[in-house]
């Protein structure tokens, strides 16, 4: 089949015609624009040809937007688009109007989108708002007056603050004040037994503190779930001090020794140099006799006399070793 001039024309135009229609359609979002108008939303097809050259997804705008407006919100296209390309999602922010409007809670958009940007859940933060949530806080110890540990486990109600959602404190920041006031309260206690008793008092003196200041919630109750007897740190303690005590005495008798030691060496020294005196001493006793010979001092009956005194002080001296030899083995028998 062979076509003429004018049907190959009237087919290049379909197929021109088709290529234009699905690059309007894809550029163009038609059906968002449709829906858009069937929910009431007036908005133009030029707004949305727009959002594409700013590189903003126009569903990502229109849907909140229908979704708003059949809530009865007053928002506009520019506040959702601006908090999108800020970053913000716009959905989220929708929904939490929403609730918020609901719940009667007082939320404008600005505070929202701030709330949202600030990186925290603006819904779940409303959602929090009229459903208190519940934050358990881990065993914490505290030491009474009489030296016993109590640990405490304490539930925390706490309900989400809208003013003070941007720039207030998270609950890492709650949790540490509970602990520290149920720290301090169990340490005021003169005796563990109170503690043990009475746990309420020490709910109810932590949440008479106001530690939910500069927060981002309110706190509405804080319930001791369990309170357990831990260790007897007043015994560890005084174990520990006589321990030091001991080893300190122990040094000490230790360092008393060594100089009792120190002493008895530098006495047999002293002892030793006397005795090498009295050495020296008696090696000179020969040399005066001979000189005392020489000069004329002493005669020679004179030293055989003294060889005679000498020699009889040593046989006294033998006799009497003997003796006393006789005797230890008499007593020994």
């Amino acid at each position: 089949m062979v076509l003429d001039a004018g049907s190959v024309t009237l087919l290049i135009g379909l197929a021109i015609l088709l290529i234009l229609l699905a690059v309007l359609f894809t550029f163009v979002p038609v059906m968002l624009w449709i829906s858009a108008l069937a929910a009431g939303v007036r908005i133009g097809i030029f707004e949305l040809v727009g959002m594409r050259l700013r590189r903003v997804i126009p569903a990502r705008v229109v849907n909140p937007l229908i979704k708003a407006v059949k809530a009865g919100l007053d928002l506009s296209t520019s506040k959702l688009e601006g908090h999108y390309l800020a970053g913000g999602n716009v959905d989220r922010v929708v929904n939490a109007l929403i609730a918020a409007q609901r719940a009667n809670i007082e939320l404008s958009f600005e505070r929202a989108a701030a709330i949202d940007l600030a990186g925290r859940d603006v819904l779940e933060a409303v959602q929090m708002s009229v459903n208190p949530k519940v934050i358990e806080t881990p065993f914490i110890a505290g030491v009474a007056m009489d030296g016993i540990e109590v640990k405490a486990k304490a539930r925390i109600t706490v309900r989400a603050n809208i003013d003070r959602l941007v720039g207030g404190a998270g609950e890492d920041t709650v949790i540490a004040r509970v602990g520290e006031g149920i720290v301090s309260t169990i340490g005021s206690a003169t005796n563990h037994k109170k503690v043990l008793e009475n746990p309420d008092m020490i709910s109810q003196t932590v949440l008479s503190k106001g530690l939910d200041a500069g927060t981002a919630f309110e706190i509405l109750s804080i319930d001791i779930a369990d309170i357990d007897i831990g260790k007897n740190i007043g015994a560890e303690l005084q174990t520990d001090q006589a321990e030091a005590d001991k080893k300190i005495a122990q040094a000490k008798a230790e360092e008393r020794r060594a100089m009792a030691v120190a002493k008895e060496q530098e006495m047999k020294a002293k002892v030793e140099e006397m005795r090498a005196k009295v050495v020296e001493a008696e090696a000179e006793v020969p040399m005066a006799l001979s000189e005392a010979l020489r000069q004329g001092n002493m005669g020679v009956m004179d030293y055989m006399n003294y060889q005679n005194v000498m020699a009889d002080t040593d046989m006294r001296d033998s006799i009497s070793k003997a003796t006393d030899g006789d005797s230890g083995n008499k007593k020994g028998e």
